[in-house]
């Protein structure tokens, strides 16, 4: 005989072994996908933009992370986390006037598949993503938002967006 679980939690596949992901708050997504938390447009800089300009832009929209795009074809090459590079900066590791490619993190290509987070994504997803389920384990603090084909970015949902939708939202 079947067993059924009786839960208001999402309960899926989960490549964290055997254990299948459970959503602490399901119950308050209700449906809603990443285009509900609203996030705001993706700033991406180039790699030979230097730092200082990713700092005022950052500082100006009051943004944690930012995409860094190859100049001519657009594509996502990696990103910058402010609070690692005003560290960096304090350390002497970068200056104000190095270009962004000195700081930024590289995406991997070869051999690496990207979960795609799109505006449809459901947040049952993307709290998954946050807790490293589609990372191996290694939790996520940011994740980048895209079209469905990757061609454009068109924004960055942070953990504490997830957090702030969940506040404003009745259990």
């Amino acid at each position: 005989m079947a067993q059924t679980i009786k839960t208001s939690a999402h309960v899926g596949p989960s490549p964290l072994g055997n254990t299948p992901f459970v959503s602490k708050w399901s119950s308050r997504y209700r449906g809603a996908t990443v285009q509900d938390l609203e996030p705001p447009a993706a700033l991406s800089l180039n790699p030979t933009d230097p730092i200082s300009l990713a700092l005022i832009s950052a500082f100006e929209r009051d943004y944690t992370h930012l995409t860094i795009v190859d100049s001519e074809t657009r594509a996502l090459l990696g990103y910058i986390s402010i609070p690692l590079l005003q560290a960096q900066l304090d350390a002497g590791k970068v200056k104000p006037e190095d270009p962004l490619s000195k700081a930024m993190a590289r995406f991997e290509r070869k051999g690496k598949k990207y979960k795609v987070i799109t505006m449809a994504t459901p947040l049952e997803e993307l709290e998954e993503f946050f807790e490293g389920g589609a990372s191996g384990g290694q939790k996520q603090e940011f994740a980048v938002v895209t079209d469905e084909d990757r061609r454009f970015v068109l924004g960055v949902a942070t953990r504490s967006d997830l957090e702030e939708f969940v506040k404003r939202r009745p259990a």
